[in-house]
């Protein structure tokens, strides 16, 4: 999709961080937005921003992880705008520790967010692209969808399986001559609001009592000195879309890494510790 302006993006965890980032970025192309988020006061936020660049949008809360939702999220920026073109299915949590230590409410929450978000999003929002004979989905993943760094078993769970989805989609979709493309975001830290997440965990699958992880003050101070900034993660986004790339890689110095662990599964060995390397 070279030419996005006057055209639609759909965002998912526009609130802040990455889809705050990424709203910002389609509307500076001149894209009009839909906004989704459960965050209302920072959804509020990247609204008006949003339509400062003079473009039209809405918002709306949304919980990724309840189908019928995404599904009215889908509908309303079709009622709104007649099509959306680009689908950043962002939204994202990180509830981290050992993979024993993990409660069934912290499974629950990020497969819910994660992975069934994007799932969410892809059985709302790709029928009406193919239909239209035009789109691209991005879908958020992480470096954590290639490799799989210890303390954050559960996340890495559900950035593989979102990489696994996109490629799978990106087959199926080539397989039926669709010209709709696909794309996987795997930036690694980036400053953003993921470490603070826990903030928007709903009230069911709160975990009392459990002291935050070691893990957790480790990404909070990672997160924190990200070379990249948001926005750069966001127009790489945008320029990944204009060229139809699949694989968004924002920090080339992980690919080493990510190499490694191909060795290590071709080599039939046991895997080497992606953050010794």
């Amino acid at each position: 999709m070279k030419m996005l302006e006057g055209k639609v993006a759909a965002v998912t965890g526009a609130a802040s961080g990455l889809g705050r980032a990424m709203a910002l970025a389609f509307a500076g192309e001149g894209m009009h937005a839909a906004l989704a988020d459960v965050d209302e006061p920072g959804l509020k936020s990247t609204l008006d921003e949003v339509q400062s660049r003079g473009v039209r949008a809405f918002a709306m809360r949304v919980d990724v992880s309840r189908y019928q939702e995404v599904e009215s999220f889908c509908s309303k920026a079709t009622a709104q705008f007649g099509a959306t073109h680009v689908v950043c299915n962002n939204a994202g949590v990180s509830p981290l520790g050992a993979v024993w230590e993990n409660t069934l409410a912290d499974w629950q929450w990020i497969l819910g967010v994660n992975l069934w978000g994007v799932i969410h999003g892809v059985r709302a929002f790709v029928p009406r692209l193919l239909a239209q004979g035009e789109g691209h989905v991005v879908n958020t993943a992480s470096v954590a969808g290639l490799i799989s760094p210890p303390g954050m078993g559960a996340y890495n769970v559900t950035k593989h399986a979102v990489v696994a989805l996109s490629e799978s989609l990106y087959h199926d979709l080539r397989l039926r001559g669709s010209p709709v493309g696909v794309s996987v975001l795997c930036p690694a830290y980036v400053p953003t609001g993921i470490a603070d997440s826990e903030r928007n965990r709903p009230r069911e699958l709160l975990n009392p009592g459990k002291n935050p992880s070691k893990e957790e003050a480790l990404l909070r101070k990672a997160v924190a000195s990200g070379k990249l900034s948001a926005d750069d993660v966001a127009r790489a986004v945008v320029a990944a879309v204009k060229e139809e790339r699949f694989y968004v890689l924002t920090h080339p110095r992980i690919k080493g890494a990510i190499r490694a662990r191909m060795e290590d599964i071709l080599d039939e060995r046991a895997p080497r510790n992606p953050l010794a390397l």
